[in-house]
C-alpha cells in the first residue's frame, strides 16, 4: 500500500512539474556561500540557477512562468540579494551584484550592479552603496519620486498661473483641489510613500 501511493505521489509530479527529469536530480543549481535568511515560504524552481554569495529573505520565490519543458526559471548572478516576498518569475538574468526590494516583482532580466524595486520591478538606480544592502525601507520608490515631480511642476504651473490671474483680474475657481491635493499628499507621507 505504502509503495503504490509513493508511486503514485511520484508520478503525480512527473506529471505536473515540466522540470522533473528523474528522482535523484537535485533541480536547482546553486553556488556557494548561498545564504536563506529566515527562510519560511522561500521557492527555488528547479531550474533556477543561482551563483555565489546570494541572500535571500523570507518568502522569496524564484518561479517559473509556463509549463513548458526546459529553462523556466531565472538565472541569479553571484552576490544578489533578494528583499522579503520578492518574486522573480521565468527565464530571466538577474545580474551580479543586483539588489531586488522587498515585495518587487521581476518578469524583465535585472543588469548587474542595479537596485530594482516595484510591480512590475523597475530599475531604480545603478550601483546601489553597500550600506543600504540590508535597508530595504531606505531603497528607492521610482513612483513616489515620479509623483514628487509631478506635483513640483504642478505647483510651479499654478504659481505661473496665479500670476497670470493677479494681473489679468480673472480669477479660476480651483473646485477644492489644493485641499484634495494637501490630503492625499499628507496620506502618502504618514505611509511612507512620498
Amino acid at each position: 500500500m505504502f509503495f503504490s501511493r509513493f508511486r503514485e505521489d511520484i508520478t503525480t509530479v512527473f506529471d505536473k512539474d515540466p522540470a522533473a527529469r528523474s528522482l535523484p536530480d537535485p533541480g536547482a543549481k546553486i553556488g556557494r556561500h548561498f545564504f536563506i535568511d529566515h527562510g519560511a515560504g522561500v521557492v527555488i524552481g528547479e531550474t533556477a540557477e543561482i551563483g555565489d554569495d546570494v541572500l535571500i529573505y523570507q518568502g522569496v520565490v524564484l518561479g517559473g512562468t509556463s509549463l513548458s519543458k526546459g529553462k523556466r526559471h531565472p538565472t541569479v548572478g553571484s552576490n544578489v540579494v533578494f528583499g522579503t516576498g520578492a518574486v522573480a518569475l521565468g527565464a530571466i538574468t538577474i545580474g551580479d551584484g543586483a539588489r531586488i526590494g522587498s515585495g518587487s516583482v521581476v518578469v524583465k532580466s535585472v543588469p548587474a550592479g542595479t537596485t530594482v524595486v516595484g510591480v512590475p520591478g523597475r530599475v531604480t538606480e545603478d550601483h546601489i552603496t553597500e550600506s543600504l544592502v540590508l535597508e530595504h525601507g531606505r531603497l528607492p520608490d521610482p513612483v513616489a519620486e515620479a509623483i514628487r515631480l509631478v506635483l513640483r511642476e504642478q505647483d510651479k504651473l499654478e504659481e505661473r498661473l496665479q500670476r497670470v490671474e493677479n494681473a489679468t483680474g480673472v480669477i479660476v475657481y480651483d473646485g477644492g483641489l489644493r485641499e484634495r491635493r494637501e490630503e492625499i499628499v499628507k496620506g502618502f507621507n504618514q505611509g511612507g510613500g512620498i
